[in-house]
């Protein structure tokens, strides 16, 4: 997509400690507007652009600044993906808590923690690897 750039590893891992914090807030408080927001979060990284999350603009403002330079990247495809899957479940959280069914609501909420707890805690970004096994079987058509 354009604008997408390769993306600083440390800004990821710094979004799913964000997202994890917003997640137990949803879980604790089954505040589903909160889990609405990050779903709209994840719409935007998913579906136009990862330069518009709130969270990585805030590690690229502030953060970044203060750590030392890295030369690591990573691909923005793998990302925009996890970001995908991430908007399905907490959509699903958001209709379950919405629609008053809160088990649904804090089954898919959860799912979602746990995957980004992988993320920001191990670096293991559970979306990315179903994007890498995905592109294995079913590689890009050439243009």
């Amino acid at each position: 997509m354009p604008g997408d750039v390769p993306v600083d590893p440390r800004g990821p891992r710094f979004t799913a400690w964000m997202t994890s914090l917003v997640l137990v807030i949803v879980l604790l408080t089954g505040v589903w507007q909160l889990l609405a927001a990050q779903t709209v979060i994840f719409a935007m990284c998913a579906f136009i652009g990862l330069r518009l999350n709130p969270y990585g603009q805030l590690f690229r403002t502030a953060i970044r600044p203060r750590l030392k330079p890295t030369s690591e990247r990573e691909a923005p495809e793998p990302l925009r993906f996890a970001q995908g899957v991430g908007f399905v479940f907490a959509l699903v959280g958001t209709i379950g808590y919405a629609s008053g069914l809160t088990t649904l609501g804090v089954v898919a909420t959860a799912a979602a923690l746990v995957a980004a707890l992988l993320n920001a805690a191990f670096g293991l970004c559970l979306g990315c690897e179903m994007y890498l096994i995905i592109r294995r079987f079913a590689p890009a058509k050439s243009t």
